[in-house]
């Protein structure tokens, strides 16, 4: 439109390939996004931008920006701060926004409040990165990772995938070091170093049901919990680390492992709110009765003080 004035609707659907009817509504898209678009009727008639209009950066409709600032702090609660650099560029973002759509985005970043997910994290931009390039190109890595207790080891694997779970970043690889499948988590990747080899992933991948199955997978205590309830029920309960939960009739069962089973009975069995059994892991079971004590214990009546003199 800006370079032919008065191009018609049938003439801008043949220019991009579309309808009619699909010319005409990416017109309204941009007069919600505030491109001032002019119609005029006639044999002479057609659509043309009105005068003195420039094109901002970036255009978007209010549902679109709208639809972005949500997504930032729901995933990001600190970008509601100018001062996170997320935040900062979500700001540049918004001032690069028609006013008319910019206005709303802005008090919706002004107004809502975010809180932090404690489960989530924020890997290192620049590792994140290079471990997406690598994916991308197929390329093997080395990795240097920290564990949990703090120590580091490097291992050369085989990225297939970057996968995002409930406010985590993991990589999804093959380590040459293990030979077997790993999921790190990107935010304990230290340092990437690109090599000269190349990698074929799996043909029939799905990263994100690899991902919840591995991570349940290869920890030193074995879990088998029996939950008497349909799978459907009770699978918005189970985080991946959990392990695999597979259907048996109407109740279901959650097989995995566990480095930590006090923590898994008294942070994730806990929090499920469906009757289960603890059908294999001797560790688990104990840890599972340990829970159960301290609770019966907090409905016992206490005993009755004992006044000095009595």
């Amino acid at each position: 439109m800006q370079a032919r004035p008065g191009a018609t609707a049938g003439q801008l659907a043949s220019a991009l390939g579309v309808t009619e009817r699909a010319a005409r509504r990416y017109v309204e898209i941009l007069r919600e996004a505030g491109i001032a678009v002019e119609s005029v009727r006639g044999p002479y008639g057609g659509y043309r931008l009105g005068r003195g209009t420039r094109l901002p950066p970036v255009v978007f409709t209010q549902e679109q920006a709208l639809g972005l600032v949500m997504a930032v702090l729901d995933g990001q609660p600190e970008a509601i701060d100018d001062d996170d650099p997320i935040g900062s560029a979500l700001s540049k973002v918004i001032r690069a926004l028609p006013d008319s759509v910019g206005r709303q985005a802005a008090a919706l970043r002004v107004h809502a409040s975010a809180a932090p997910d404690r489960y989530s994290s924020r890997p290192d931009p620049a590792i994140t990165s290079t471990l997406v390039t690598a994916v991308a190109d197929r390329r093997r890595v080395v990795v240097t990772y920290q564990g949990e207790g703090g120590e580091e080891w490097d291992a050369e694997v085989d990225p297939w995938a970057v996968v995002v779970r409930y406010g985590r970043w993991y990589l999804l690889c093959h380590s040459h070091r293990a030979d077997a499948i790993r999921t790190y988590r990107v935010d304990r990747v230290r340092a990437v170093r690109q090599t000269a080899r190349g990698f074929t992933p799996p043909g029939d991948l799905d990263p994100v049901a690899a991902l919840e199955e591995n991570l349940g997978a290869g920890w030193k205590y074995l879990t088998r919990v029996v939950f008497h309830a349909a799978r459907e029920k009770v699978v918005p309960w189970i985080r991946p680390p959990m392990g695999r939960l597979q259907a048996d009739g109407d109740r279901c069962v959650l097989v995995g492992s566990t480095r930590n089973p006090a923590m898994y009975a008294q942070e994730w069995l806990a929090a499920v709110p469906f009757d289960f059994s603890v059908a294999e892991g001797p560790e688990l079971r104990a840890a599972v009765a340990a829970v159960a004590a301290r609770f019966s214990a907090a409905l016992s009546p206490s005993p009755p003080e004992t006044i000095p003199g009595d």
